[in-house]
């Protein structure tokens, strides 16, 4: 691990193209897949918010730059992480080890968006919403990608706060103040975040091994991270109700919550029950590709409630 690290800089620029790269393949920089839920979970933070109100423009405006502030972290991640994503097949292809963008000018490109973006949400918003995404940008950046994601088979539970973050940054749009509310959805990504990446790790943890990862079912195996993805299911099961408790999820979140949340640990136990072969595979890519549902669902469901005036309470 300390060989890899120290060899970082020479392998960054190995990757560097004859030209620089197009647009598509600058977009692709900022993992427009991830912005799509950032912008996804930020709305939901802004609507759930009990207190203030911003215009659709100054909302819009906010979307805009959470987005981009989340697709400037994903950048530089990319340019720090270009020797890993060099010898995973799943992020071979991308901009830099394929070559199609210079490390330094992903690296640039990467600095602009993030001092832009939290310049602009602070003179549109307010000035604790651009702190809290700046903190953002530098968690993931270089908290994660960095430190964390080289050092510690935890790497995905504390790196997982700064995709839960983008709740607390929407309330914070819309209300100047960071409540319960924002809070509580920022808990529910954060322990969805283990399990659901736990489950292709299961399955990626040759290519992580390669790529001198620790994560964890290569730290501490198989076994263990099967247990592990129960237990964070287990908590998250009636945390997803929380909502409901406090008052601003309502009779269809409520519905979705319980369904998914058995969903969620009967995947679970196939993950812990399966352990060979292309019955492990399934079981452990069933448990991913659900738990995506099972976020988008009870995100969606908020977010219909209080904007199509679907809510209906139970409690009073």
């Amino acid at each position: 691990m300390t060989s890899l690290t120290n060899s970082l800089p020479a392998e960054r620029e190995a990757f560097a193209p004859a030209v620089g790269g197009d647009v598509p393949d600058y977009f692709a920089l900022l993992k427009p897949r991830v912005m799509v839920l950032v912008i996804f979970t930020a709305l939901v933070g802004m609507v759930v918010s009990p207190h203030g109100h911003v215009s659709p423009v100054i909302g819009a405006i906010s979307l805009l730059m959470i987005a981009i502030g989340a697709g400037a972290s994903g950048c530089l991640n990319m340019w720090w992480d270009a020797d890993i994503d060099a010898v995973m097949t799943r992020t071979a292809k991308r901009p830099i080890p394929d070559g199609r963008i210079r490390p330094n000018e992903a690296l640039a490109f990467g600095l602009f968006l993030s001092v832009g973006s939290t310049l602009i949400l602070g003179l549109a918003a307010n000035w604790l919403a651009a702190g809290l995404l700046a903190f953002t940008i530098v968690f993931y950046a270089v908290i994660y990608s960095m430190w964390l994601k080289r050092a510690t088979a935890q790497n995905i539970v504390i790196g997982g706060a700064a995709g839960a973050l983008p709740p607390v940054i929407g309330q914070a749009v819309v209300s100047g103040t960071v409540g319960i509310e924002s809070l509580v959805l920022f808990a529910i990504i954060f322990i969805w975040t283990p399990p659901h990446f736990w489950a292709l790790a299961l399955v990626k943890a040759g290519e992580y091994a390669k790529a001198g990862i620790p994560m964890m079912p290569n730290v501490a195996g198989p076994e263990s991270t099967r247990r592990q993805i129960v237990w964070y299911t287990v908590l998250l099961a009636p945390l997803g109700l929380v909502p409901v408790a406090l008052g601003f999820g309502g009779l269809l979140y409520a519905v979705i919550g319980v369904l998914g949340g058995l969903g969620m640990l009967a995947f679970s136990l196939q993950v812990l029950r399966n352990r060979e072969g292309e019955a492990e595979k399934r079981a452990a890519m069933g448990m991913f590709g659900f738990s995506i549902l099972y976020l988008f669902l009870l995100f969606a469901a908020l977010l219909a409630e209080q904007s199509l005036g679907l809510f209906r309470p139970l409690v009073a």
